[in-house]
């Protein structure tokens, strides 16, 4: 799209040029009333005088048509790149248009996710939002008309139940979802032909900086072939559990956390031929799709469920995800070094920090008993003693093919009365164990 534009602006500075040589040559042909041209012909006829100025003004006048179209091209000139050139040599820094996708089905409370995504949308150019709504719901339908050309509003138009087994009667709602989620992002990424894109569900409300958050980390997931996505989302960021001062540190993870994510159209291209028909989510954790591969994720989220009711029954609603801390500072991301997010130096600078970090028992920790500014080190070494140490400390202790939810090669990160804790197997972990679920 962006050597279209440019050939259009130089196509009408080619049209600018052209028709200013046609005017200087027409008026300097013009003689001057009551001369004889050289050669001995005769002066021009008044007719072709008042032909000539007509032609002329005619020119001025689709010129400045031309002009003013101009203008509105160079209007949305940031949008796709072009910024002021001090020089001939000057390069613009590309901005890259980040749309969000709202997965939305028959919540009228949609509009409390569209309201703060609108209220802290820096840009509608550079983040257009688009509501996806399955279901047919029409007083959904109403809400998100109600915003106008504020959002692009799409229907899936396949409303049909999905055939199923028997015995999956009752997760008819779950292959509806993975449906609709399959027809929403081909229609971002092969329709409007975009290149990234962050998806959010009805039920979710942002953050203040959730902008500022996934433009400063596209770039790196971009270059970094070892990250398949960056999350808003800490399973595991209730508050207490989180360091509060430390709202601008971010993790790699080798779980899925959804919950507000962002993802290339590379990434889509590798999974949609074997989209699943139901619980996406859980078969996004799977090892044959993650390939090795992590995601960012933050230390405060950057986005809150307010959602109980759906498909899931509030599952870990209550006890968890209500808790969670939203993140009320603003953090100018775009301006820190994100470099010690990329996968050599992370691994390396958080292997040395966990296994360096003192050993402490469980009743230690439960019973606020640690000594010193931390961090300490929690040794699991089975599913069963994983599962009953988190469990007793408050974290999420469901695995996913093996995976801990916020789990770095198997090493979980919290806070525990004021101290970091890290949750971690015996040194020399290698690799997963897809029968720990």
């Amino acid at each position: 799209m962006f050597p279209k534009r440019i050939s259009l602006i130089c196509c009408v500075a080619f049209l600018f040029v052209t028709w200013n040589a046609i005017l200087v040559l027409l008026l300097l042909g013009r003689s001057p009333q009551g001369e004889v041209q050289r050669g001995g012909s005769e002066k021009p006829t008044g007719d072709l005088v008042d032909d000539v100025i007509r032609i002329a003004d005619a020119f001025e006048l689709e010129l400045k048509k031309q002009k003013d179209i101009l203008n509105q091209i160079l209007k949305h000139r940031p949008v796709w790149g072009l910024a002021d050139r001090k020089g001939p040599k000057a390069v613009a820094p590309s901005r890259p248009v980040i749309p969000i996708l709202v997965i939305a089905c028959n919540r009228v409370t949609v509009r409390r996710c569209v309201d703060k995504l609108l209220q802290h949308r820096p840009s509608p150019e550079l983040h257009p939002i688009i509501v996806s709504q399955d279901c047919g719901h029409a007083e959904t339908a109403e809400a998100i008309r109600s915003y106008g050309d504020k959002v692009t509003h799409l229907r899936q138009p396949d409303l049909s139940d999905v055939p199923v087994r028997p015995e999956h009667k009752k997760f008819q709602g779950y292959y509806k979802i993975s449906r609709h989620y399959r027809w929403a992002l081909n229609q971002v990424f092969k329709n409007l032909s975009y290149s990234s894109v962050v998806v959010v569900e009805d039920d979710l409300e942002v953050a203040p900086d959730f902008f500022e958050y996934f433009r400063a980390l596209q770039p790196l997931l971009k270059s970094d072939a070892s990250l398949w996505c960056v999350s808003a989302w800490n399973d595991n960021g209730r508050d207490g559990y989180v360091d509060p001062g430390r709202a601008d540190l971010l993790y790699r993870t080798d779980f899925f956390p959804g919950l507000g994510w962002m993802l290339l159209r590379e990434l889509w291209e590798e999974l949609e031929p074997k989209w699943p028909a139901s619980f996406w989510d859980d078969w996004m954790r799977q090892p044959e799709q993650r390939r090795g591969r992590s995601c960012i994720r933050p230390e405060i989220s950057r986005t809150l469920t307010f959602g109980r009711q759906g498909v899931s029954l509030g599952q870990f609603y209550d006890k968890y995800l209500r808790y969670i801390k939203l993140n009320t500072e603003f953090v100018p991301f775009t301006k820190l070094d994100l470099s010690y997010l990329k996968e050599a130096a992370y691994r390396e600078n958080f292997e040395k920090e966990v296994y360096g970090a003192p050993v402490v028992t469980y009743e230690a920790v439960k019973r606020g008993q640690l000594t010193g500014t931390g961090p300490f080190r929690l040794q699991y070494s089975t599913k069963d003693s994983f599962k009953m140490l988190a469990r007793n400390l408050g974290i999420m202790d469901d695995l996913k093919s093996g995976v801990p939810r916020t789990g770095y090669r198997g090493v979980v990160s919290f806070f525990s009365r004021g101290l970091r804790v890290y949750l971690a197997p015996p040194p020399g972990w290698s690799q997963y164990d897809p029968t720990w679920s």
